[in-house]
């Protein structure tokens, strides 16, 4: 087989492929402003904090703080898809050597990439799942925002990522221990 040289040019049909690529590229100028979305809803929700701290009891500082927790979460995981999928699906970022570097990013793929992501939604459920049993208390009263099948659907859908996960990463596994 005969190795292509670096520096001719691609045919026009690979040519093409190849370049799709750059499509991609305003999903994740979306997500950027998804995420000045978030920052907005971040400090909306501390602000609200901030002046009612007072008027709060424990349970309801532990909620808001748990909203700015999922918040900031669920920033993470954009920022892990816009800059691990730019990476790896669309063009290096050039970051070698820069102090700034994400550790993880140096050996991003797509299957660490999955693995993160999972791990990351896990996180974020974790939240709803805390905040559902912390609201569970009110199940019956006419203040209740959740009910007894809402935390069980909760729960089985936890669980579900969960499994999703180790799912991934096994078989991310056995296909890093084939290569």
């Amino acid at each position: 087989m005969e190795l292509k040289d670096s520096t001719s040019p691609l045919r026009p049909l690979p040519l093409l492929i190849f370049s799709s690529r750059w499509l991609q590229l305003p999903l994740y100028l979306g997500l950027i402003v998804a995420q000045c979305v978030y920052v907005f809803l971040f400090l909306k929700e501390l602000w609200h904090l901030i002046l009612h701290a007072s008027e709060f009891g424990e349970q309801q500082i532990m909620l808001v703080v748990l909203g700015l927790i999922d918040v900031v979460m669920i920033s993470n995981l954009l920022v892990m898809v816009i800059v691990g999928g730019y990476e790896t699906f669309v063009s290096r970022l050039g970051l070698q050597g820069h102090p700034d570097q994400p550790e993880w990013l140096s050996h991003v793929n797509a299957g660490v990439l999955k693995v993160k992501l999972a791990m990351a939604i896990i996180g974020i459920s974790s939240i709803h799942l805390l905040r559902t049993f912390i609201e569970a208390s009110k199940i019956g009263m006419p203040a209740a925002n959740v009910t007894e099948q809402g935390v069980l659907w909760q729960t089985i859908i936890h669980s579900v990522f969960i499994l999703s996960a180790l799912g991934i990463a096994w078989v991310d596994r056995m296909t890093q221990q084939k290569h």
